[in-house]
């Protein structure tokens, strides 16, 4: 009886102890995901501000979204949000995420910003896995380079002169490694096509934004 009772009790003990164990790791868990997106949020705004500077708009833009759904620029089918950057009102530039998923470890997450007339107002990659001291140059701890597409217009419905040095463009591309800059390069371009095929529609935040097919002229080779 007593050997019964001593087992009940371990049993129990050690029942008690599995509940606790394993809401201990239930709350770590709840409490890093939130501080995961708690970071993630703070990056994203530290990007989008890095490309339409806060004092030189009157919105937030942080709150001030359009929902979009384009696998062909997320490789993704789930919907995301664009952010509008405003100036008296107006929607001057639009930053759309988009993903290349063709770099040289996988995919690469990025936002381009897009002013009104068309111009690029700046590209910021949010995360990557590409080759340290190589394709990592898409960071602009490590590099300027995002820089170059600073202003920059692609000219037509297919202009070859956007592509890096070493297939005819104008972008450089990183001292041995072009797949990581192409594919950069690419996926800002299929953000600029995106933004002309719904230009109105973004500009005027209209709810039919999805209406559309999106990325139809633009393939990514």
């Amino acid at each position: 009886m007593e050997m019964f009772t001593a087992i009940r009790n371990s049993a129990l003990g050690l029942s008690i102890f599995a509940v606790i164990t394993s809401g201990a790791i239930a709350l770590t868990q709840v409490s890093t995901k939130a501080q995961i997106e708690v970071n993630e949020r703070e990056a994203r705004a530290k990007a989008l501000y890095q490309i339409v500077p806060k004092e030189s708009i009157d919105n937030n833009l942080l709150e001030d979204t359009v929902e979009i759904n384009a696998q062909a620029l997320t490789a993704s089918n789930l919907p995301v949000e664009a952010f509008l950057a405003r100036r008296n009102g107006q929607v001057a530039t639009v930053i759309i995420p988009v993903t290349a998923p063709d770099g040289y470890t996988g995919n690469i997450n990025m936002i381009v910003g897009i002013n009104a007339d068309e111009s690029v107002a700046g590209v910021r990659v949010l995360a990557h896995k590409e080759t340290p001291g190589l394709g990592d140059k898409v960071e602009l701890k490590k590099s300027d380079w995002l820089h170059n597409f600073d202003g920059q217009h692609y000219e037509g419905d297919d202009d070859p002169s956007w592509a890096v040095k070493k297939d005819g463009g104008r972008f450089d591309q990183f001292t041995g490694a072009t797949i990581t800059p192409r594919a950069v390069v690419n996926a800002t371009a299929r953000a600029i096509h995106y933004f002309r095929e719904h230009k109105t529609e973004l500009l005027e935040n209209r709810s039919d934004l999805n209406a559309k097919p999106a990325g139809a002229k633009y393939d990514g080779e």
